[in-house]
């Protein structure tokens, strides 16, 4: 017995040691997902943004200060896009990107603890302060609240599909989506419980079957972070009339880099015609 024991004392920390990585990995996967999912970015100076782009301020429902940029369109009111960013995006780039269609105003709201707007991220908040974006944007004078598209990259897909299913918006943009974070997450960590986990679910193919406006959904062919087949879930699950774009060749990050991303966008804008 004597001579056993030390065999015995290893045995007892191999099992300590595997019930720590058992219950260490969960737990922290629990306290630290706010840092895998949202990657807020500081704000990124105004002299790349075009002339006349305005500054847009939003006042969330619990109070909270969002802060934005607008770049105003062509005749007044006319029809915008509402830009929905990804989760390690500072907007304001995206927002002043002159490949979009001429004659649309393009607006975006920095998510909390983005860019200048206070606060911190959470599935709930982006979720109300989405909402809080379009209102805002459909009261102005200059914006014609018939004609505003919601545009959303990667976890932004959510946000804009929750405002597709909540507001009247007249079609959706949704560059990289996914059916729901859940899913993400199974693929990218199979050893983990994900569904019991995960707190911020961001569930768009739960509101897809409610959403009967026009969509255009572009993804990466070679995309490995959000992979084809979860964009094609929520694509598929989406009740209106829908337009698949597949860019070959495209990962996550470079999706936006060719006219054959860009392209797609300027002609399902043209369906959204000037109203009398």
């Amino acid at each position: 017995m004597v001579a056993g024991a030390p065999e015995g004392r290893r045995y007892v920390e191999w099992l300590v040691a595997f019930a720590a990585i058992l219950i260490g990995l969960p737990a922290a996967a629990w306290f630290g997902q706010e840092k895998l999912i949202f990657f807020p970015q500081p704000g990124s100076g105004t002299s790349h943004l075009p002339a006349g782009t305005e500054r847009l301020e939003v006042a969330a429902r619990d109070g909270t200060r969002l802060a934005g940029f607008l770049v105003p369109g062509g005749a007044q009111p006319g029809p915008a896009l509402l830009y929905f960013g990804g989760n390690a995006e500072e907007i304001s780039w995206s927002v002043a990107d002159r490949r979009w269609p001429r004659g649309w105003t393009v607006a975006g709201v920095n998510y909390r603890g983005y860019g200048t707007s206070e606060g911190r991220p959470g599935e709930r908040e982006l979720l109300d302060d989405g909402l809080a974006a379009f209102d805002a944007l459909a009261a102005r004078r200059d914006v014609d609240a018939r004609r505003i598209v919601v545009v959303g990259r990667s976890l932004g897909t959510g946000v804009a599909v929750h405002v597709a299913a909540s507001r009247p918006v007249a079609g959706a943009i949704l560059i990289s989506p996914f059916d729901s974070l859940v899913e993400v997450g199974r693929m990218h960590y199979p050893w983990l419980p994900v569904d019991w986990l995960l707190r911020h679910r961001f569930d768009s193919a739960a509101l897809a079957a409610s959403v009967g406006v026009p969509m255009l959904a572009i993804v990466g062919a070679a995309d490995g972070i959000i992979p084809p087949a979860r964009s094609r879930a929520l694509y598929d699950a989406w009740a209106g009339p829908r337009t698949w774009v597949a860019v070959p060749g495209a990962d996550h990050n470079d999706l936006g880099s060719t006219p054959a991303f860009w392209a797609p966008i300027a002609t399902f804008l043209e369906g959204f015609p000037a109203r009398p």
